[in-house]
């Protein structure tokens, strides 16, 4: 299950964080964007973001993680492919409002999914192995940016728009392959045998005893899981990251580091290649070592970087410090995200935790589209 899910990650954070690189190749000049108004736009993104994460996590078992997914997938990619039409600031604030409602059960949703198929001690890694699909997103989206660009005026069209169209195509590719291939649970899959299913509940059954899969939904568990110290101590946690991380995401592919457009899709590549390799390596000795803290604490050490040379005149030096803070600030989400799985039992208190932990890391998202504003990035 992880080849696919990564590919669904990876699809949407391209379809999510493309924003930046239109902006690059003309977006916020053709549509007549003010940099508030493309602050906006970001914003508009999250709030119904955060709004879907929780209640699609309460419902993805009783729609099926293999209807839910894929369904979800399609939708958002019709979505992005449409933002390449708009001609209007109203048109982009509608598609993004859109795009934010339909992939914010996505991220939750995936990670309750995977938790029903690994024990506690292997999660990190498995979580870790689909989120770094954000990272080669992050890599592959100045890469690809750089060609479509060159898609300026093919069909009336410019650049930018070719941007989403191309990439919300093999979204909708990539949600109706899904449907032929994720399994709903462990007993569905096709490629395992009756003996390895077995073995696969067994292990699950030993590391999560507590866990019921005829629970039922309860208000209380709700409120249990909102209580508790260990998930309020990770909302704090997922809302530093996910500022850090989206304001990479958003600002960082811009011309403020002195290159010209075609080089700044270029440059955009080597740091999230970097953070993918060193995103598999923490998760593997977090697992290893049981050391969720420790991991954590360490990419956000790494994150800091960024902001020590924020104001330094050399681009050079701007451009060496996201080799730290880009693999530092990828790595703490997936160590964070299964700490919060790991620490909740059952069905649905797990659901509740890992939804509200990314509700607040999204919550950092929208942070990101102020503390950015073009003017300020320098």
């Amino acid at each position: 299950v992880i080849p696919i899910v990564s590919v669904f990650y990876f699809l949407s954070f391209l379809d999510r964080s493309n924003l930046g690189n239109a902006r690059v190749a003309g977006l916020q000049e053709g549509l007549g964007l003010s940099d508030h108004q493309y602050s906006v736009a970001l914003t508009v993104t999250y709030i119904p973001y955060i709004m879907a994460e929780l209640p699609a996590n309460l419902y993805l078992k009783k729609i099926g993680p293999h209807i839910f997914l894929p369904t979800i997938v399609t939708i958002w990619g019709i979505v992005t492919t449409l933002q390449g039409f708009i001609t209007s600031y109203s048109g982009l604030i509608a598609t993004r409002f859109f795009l934010g409602l339909v992939e914010g059960g996505l991220f939750p949703g995936i990670v309750l999914y995977l938790s029903t198929f690994y024990t506690r001690r292997e999660l990190q890694l498995r979580i870790a192995l689909f989120f770094s699909a954000a990272s080669l997103s992050g890599a592959f989206s100045g890469l690809l940016a750089y060609g479509l660009i060159r898609l300026d005026g093919v069909g009336g069209r410019p650049g930018w728009a070719w941007i989403f169209i191309v990439e919300g195509l093999f979204t909708v590719l990539g949600g109706i392959v899904g449907y032929f291939i994720i399994p709903a649970t462990p007993t569905a899959t096709r490629f395992l045998s009756a003996r390895q299913k077995e073995i696969i509940l067994k292990r699950l059954e030993r590391d999560q005893p507590l866990t019921d899969i005829d629970e039922q939904f309860s208000w209380w568990e709700v409120w249990a899981s909102l209580k508790s110290p260990h998930v309020l101590f990770n909302v704090a946690a997922l809302f530093a990251s996910g500022t850090s991380l989206y304001s990479l995401a958003y600002f960082q592919p811009t011309s403020c580091l002195g290159y010209d457009s075609h080089q700044t899709q270029l440059m955009s590549v080597p740091p999230f290649a970097v953070a993918f390799v060193f995103m598999l390596a923490s998760a593997y000795c977090s697992d290893r070592f049981q050391a969720r803290g420790a991991t954590t604490c360490g990419g956000a050490i790494l994150g800091v970087s960024r902001s020590l040379d924020s104001k330094s005149p050399i681009p050079s030096l701007k451009y060496a410090s996201l080799f730290l803070s880009v693999p530092g600030i990828y790595s703490i989400p997936p160590s964070v995200a299964a700490w919060l799985s790991n620490n909740s039992f059952g069905h649905y208190r797990k659901a509740v935790s890992i939804a509200v932990g990314f509700v607040s890391a999204n919550g950092g998202g929208i942070l990101s589209t102020w503390v950015n504003l073009s003017h300020l990035v320098s």
